[in-house]
């Protein structure tokens, strides 16, 4: 199958940061008309620091796996610390300067954040500039005079900072007295955002500091907002999270036991970009209308553990588990409003809303069928459903072999157009040889014909010029001839008069 803009696979992310310490990946996806969604995927390894960044972008995080340390300031106002572990969600406002240090627990996990990064007018993300930049580039984008007269540092510090080596961008976390003079400086730095404050940005674990501990939401430990025997589902948003306020991303998490579906639905409100914390399953989404068949079609597709997954609002969707394993998603939803999701069937169905007699003329079918349609479903929202995952597993696949077989029928058509095009232009090339070569034979006939006129005429004129010269000549030879007689002649007449004088002589 082609590129699925919807779908982002674990293996396909753009790896952005790479230590021993840790990594940083990112996927960019699409989502009907806004987007592409900005996702980073952070990894600290145990004892590790992400250190000081400044947010160009609203952020909104899921702690996944491992507990560690965020560090913040609050609006240019004050600094502010956070225990963080996992299933921890918190928001992050643009502009803020934050670090966040993994700490070294016996079981050595290591600390796996997701995070979307806002793509609304307020707090847009823009890919030219990233979704944050490194408080060191900040420091180091001055040169030193500007920078002595900003901190009134000795010049041998600034020189000790300026031919310092760049750190990456996830170190192993460090103790007071590990602290280069850059680090003591970006503190400086992150102190005068803040108002001056004496304050360590790095100065995580040291309980002697006084700053402002802030509580975060804990989504494993709320109360599901629904749950059954099939599974259960919860959604924090503003309205519940204090630091989601004047953001438009809220955030979900879905929990599918085995052979289980979240039944079909539409967000009015909000777009879904989910990822896949555990398990695998499928996904079927129904394209809202027919405006555009080449642009919105029906699908199915399978997704599994790390890989990223969107549905656009109004687009009806199915998740469903296969029968071996759980399904486990979360992910973050885009809405200035609250979101209510739609449920088709169930209890919860909104089509139980909508006059019976209207929905049966709908379908075209009696109401005694639309009755049996809508009440046989007892259940709402997550439902069993054994082998459904399995069967549209089976039917995207059939799909995929029958797109790649109608790709390569079309491709083999292609090809054979391709080389009719070129016999056609070839037999066009030869016909066209045929007309230049005939062509050529004509001029060169109808020059041999000239040639052969000429020469018949040069003949012609070769000949009477020969004959003018032979009769020349014969009229030469005549009057010889006849010069010579009259000559002759004249002699004859001179001898017969010698002889008459002769005679007379004699007498």
């Amino acid at each position: 199958m082609g590129l699925r803009p919807y779908v982002v696979e674990r293996g396909n992310r753009r790896s952005l940061v790479v230590t021993e310490d840790g990594e940083i990946s990112s996927a960019e996806i699409s989502a009907g008309t806004k987007g592409p969604y900005h996702i980073q995927f952070i990894t600290l390894e145990p004892d590790s620091l992400l250190l000081p960044v400044l947010l160009h972008a609203d952020m909104v995080f899921y702690v996944h796996t491992g507990n560690g340390k965020l560090r913040w300031t609050d609006g240019g106002k004050e600094m502010k610390r956070m225990n963080l572990r996992r299933g921890d969600v918190w928001r992050l406002q643009a502009g803020s300067v934050f670090c966040v240090q993994s700490n070294l627990d016996p079981e050595r996990e290591k600390m796996r954040i997701h995070a979307i990064f806002s793509n609304t007018d307020e707090g847009i993300y823009d890919p030219s500039i990233g979704a944050y930049s490194s408080i060191n580039d900040l420091v180091l984008g001055f040169d030193g005079k500007i920078l002595n007269a900003a901190f009134k540092v000795p010049e041998e510090v600034l020189e000790e900072i300026a031919s310092a080596p760049k750190p990456p961008a996830v170190v192993h976390a460090v103790t007071e007295g590990q602290k280069s003079a850059l680090w003591k400086l970006e503190d400086q730095l992150v102190n005068f955002l803040v108002g001056g404050k004496d304050d360590s940005l790095y100065d995580i674990g040291n309980k002697h500091k006084k700053t402002k501990e802030t509580k975060t939401f804990n989504i494993l430990d709320a109360d599901p907002d629904f749950e059954n025997c099939n599974g259960w589902s919860l959604t924090v948003d503003k309205w519940s999270l204090k630091s989601l306020r004047d953001s438009n991303i809220g955030i979900f998490m879905v929990h599918l036991t085995k052979g289980s579906m979240m039944g079909p639905h539409w967000n009015p409100m909000a777009t879904e970009i989910a990822v896949v914390l555990h398990g695998q399953g499928m996904i079927r989404v129904v394209c809202p209308g027919t405006a555009n068949e080449s642009e919105c079609k029906n699908m199915r597709f399978k997704v599994k553990e790390g890989d990223v997954f969107a549905v656009s609002r109004f687009h009806p969707m199915a998740q469903m588990s296969f029968n071996n394993d759980s399904f486990v998603f979360m992910g973050f939803s885009s809405s200035t409003k609250r979101n209510h999701p739609q449920f088709l069937t169930g209890k919860s169905s909104i089509l139980r809303m909508v006059d019976r007699s209207i929905l049966a003329v709908s379908f075209s079918v009696t109401n005694t069928t639309m009755d049996q349609l809508l009440n046989a479903q007892e259940d709402a929202l997550i439902l069993d459903c054994t082998s459904c995952a399995e069967e549209e597993d089976e039917k995207m696949k059939g799909e995929i072999e029958k797109e790649k077989q109608e790709e390569e029928a079309t491709m083999r058509e292609e090809e054979r157009k391709r080389e009719v095009e070129e016999e056609e232009e070839e037999e066009g090339e030869r016909e066209e040889e045929r007309e230049r070569e005939e062509e050529r034979r004509r001029k060169e006939t109808k020059r041999g014909r000239g040639r052969k006129r000429e020469e018949e005429k040069r003949r012609k004129e070769e000949e009477e010029k020969r004959d003018q010269e032979e009769a020349e000549r014969e009229r030469e030879l005549t009057r010889g001839r006849e010069e010579k007689t009259e000559d002759q002649d004249r002699k004859g007449d001179e001898g017969k008069r010698r002889r008459a004088l002769r005679k007379v002589w004699k007498l």
